[in-house]
């Protein structure tokens, strides 16, 4: 019986027959990689060498049987999560799945806030917006899948709360999952990308285990789809725009009321009713911004969506969804969340809309800067 062989890099089981299925690898590759011990699957081999992206074909029944199958082990849940976009990375009804299993909330990507940002309201905003969603994490913490940033905290707080168990850890796609297992790999091991990562959705194709030092494991699981990310509207060079890679320069402006700005095409932000006051936009810095009046928007927006205003960009994108307008009469210093693309912070007393692609969240919170 021939010894089952599986890719370093997503987890895959290794097969030479069928090119268009998970874990393909040409027969001529296999031998090399079995030679040098390192045997990836053409697709985690083109990611690797060539930063090309391959569709990933797994199903909603794939991602509920990793889920249930959590329910079951006796293990520390760490769920990773895009602090710029927190409600397109919860996972849905991740309470009802893991049982009485402790959970760790780590806030990933903090490198990309803007220095002003006050960490302890950000953490306080993620652990009452968890309870909203049934989860009670044992502890929240924020850092940085690119950068060695507060991993010892992470590392230490793993080791508090595992108590000699398994670590699983869990996210939907596109938070930076498996970067932020390479770096505790890198930390713990000396071992450099072993993972492979990508910013687009759907790298890691089954659970990936790394051996502690204890005869337990941290498995990387594969990323879940969660339908409303803004992630999956766009293609791959828009996805590149939208995604910050560095720290957010907040962009201000004067508004009277009946103003409008746009986020590129992605996005609207309505100024109907207030004082003139100055509105600071925090989106990433390659995203061009527009203002206009709120009497010309929609038919500004018709006129310039994937030209001036982009992206998405008519070569990326054939069928963007139309922007749904949600409303909001506000009291207080309050950021408006466009899930998945940033905030726009409102300095008082006001009423806004934003617009944000259909399926997509835009909510309030209370001002974090």
């Amino acid at each position: 019986m021939e010894e089952e062989l599986f890719c370093i890099g997503c987890g895959a089981k290794i097969q030479t027959t069928q090119p268009d299925e998970l874990g393909y690898t040409p027969q001529s590759a296999l031998e090399k990689g079995l030679e040098s011990g390192e045997l990836y699957c053409q697709r985690c081999f083109r990611l690797r060498h060539y930063n090309e992206i391959q569709d990933v074909q797994l199903t909603d029944d794939d991602f509920l049987r990793l889920l249930n199958e959590l329910g079951r082990k006796d293990a520390l849940i760490v769920n990773v999560v895009d602090i710029f976009d927190f409600n397109g990375s919860l996972i849905p009804g991740l309470h009802r799945f893991i049982g009485d299993n402790p959970v760790l909330l780590v806030g990933n990507k903090v490198d990309i806030l803007p220095k002003s940002l006050k960490k302890g309201r950000l953490i306080q905003w993620m652990k009452e917006r968890a309870y909203e969603e049934g989860l009670r994490p044992e502890e929240v913490l924020l850092t940085s899948a690119r950068k060695p940033h507060q991993m010892d905290e992470l590392l230490a707080a793993i080791e508090k709360y595992r108590e000699g168990r398994d670590v699983y850890v869990v996210g939907v796609t596109n938070v930076g999952k498996s970067t932020l297992i390479n770096q505790i790999i890198k930390q713990t091991e000396g071992i450099k990308d072993l993972i492979t990562t990508s910013r687009f959705p759907g790298t890691t194709l089954d659970k990936i285990e790394i051996p502690l030092d204890d005869g337990s494991f941290l498995f990387d699981t594969p990323g879940i789809i969660h339908r409303h990310q803004m992630a999956h509207y766009l293609g791959k060079n828009d996805l590149k725009i939208i995604a910050p890679h560095k720290e957010i320069k907040p962009k201000v402006y004067q508004l009277n009321a009946e103003q409008t700005l746009f986020l590129g095409g992605l996005a609207r932000f309505d100024f109907i009713q207030g004082e003139r006051s100055s509105f600071i936009a925090y989106v990433a810095n390659e995203i061009m911004i527009h203002r206009t009046k709120l009497a010309k928007a929609d038919a500004f927006y018709e006129k310039h969506v994937g030209g001036l205003l982009q992206p998405p960009r008519p070569e990326e994108v054939e069928d963007f969804p139309e922007l749904v307008r949600f409303e909001f009469s506000l009291k207080e210093k309050t950021d408006i969340v466009f899930a998945g693309l940033g905030w726009v912070m409102v300095p008082g007393p006001a009423v806004i809309a934003g617009w944000a692609p259909k399926g997509v969240d835009v909510l309030t919170r209370k001002a974090l800067v």
